[in-house]
């Protein structure tokens, strides 16, 4: 059945995977849901610091820096056309060379990407931890670390799903 070297000893059986289009559906939904889960847990902070936290700490607009980094590090990654990252097979920094500029595009969408958890994360230390605030406060920036890190997980999947190949679309293209 397979001409390469086997992973396992024993033959393991799969289950029949779904198409890809489902897959692909699937991938999508999931991201948007793990996207609006993201934002809510962030706006559902900053709702509650705002409105029914008594202390003098509140969300302020040093908490929403990490958010805009990872929301421009996902309009970023997901604006590259996946077709010119490979399309080139040099790599050369002069003439039409597409397949560079498409790969150092991609790289900063990431780097804001991992800017915005990292940041958050320096949120959570500097404004809520260090200070010792009692939990209710510490709440904002933990929900502003679990927002970016769903934000960041969202990315990936819409990502993945749209690199599902589609066995219609791909007929097509021969």
């Amino acid at each position: 059945m397979s001409s390469g070297p086997k992973l396992f000893r024993f033959p393991i059986p799969l289950p029949p995977l779904p198409s890809s289009a489902h897959v692909r559906s699937a991938g999508v939904y999931l991201a948007g849901g793990l996207f609006s889960l993201g934002f809510w847990f962030f706006l559902d902070s900053a709702i509650y610091s705002k409105k029914y936290n008594g202390s003098d700490v509140h969300v302020k607009f040093v908490d929403w820096i990490p958010g805009i980094c990872s929301l421009l590090g996902i309009i970023v990654i997901n604006s590259v056309d996946k077709a010119r990252l490979s399309s080139d097979a040099s790599f050369s920094f002069g003439g039409d060379n597409v397949a560079w500029k498409a790969r150092l595009v991609l790289f900063m969408g990431f780097a804001l990407l991992a800017g915005g958890f990292a940041g958050s994360i320096v949120v959570l230390i500097l404004k809520y931890i260090v200070p010792q605030y009692p939990w209710p406060t510490v709440y904002f920036g933990i929900s502003n670390m679990i927002a970016n890190g769903l934000l960041m997980l969202s990315c990936v999947v819409l990502w993945i799903s749209q690199n599902v190949e589609d066995e219609y679309s791909y007929s097509l293209s021969l």
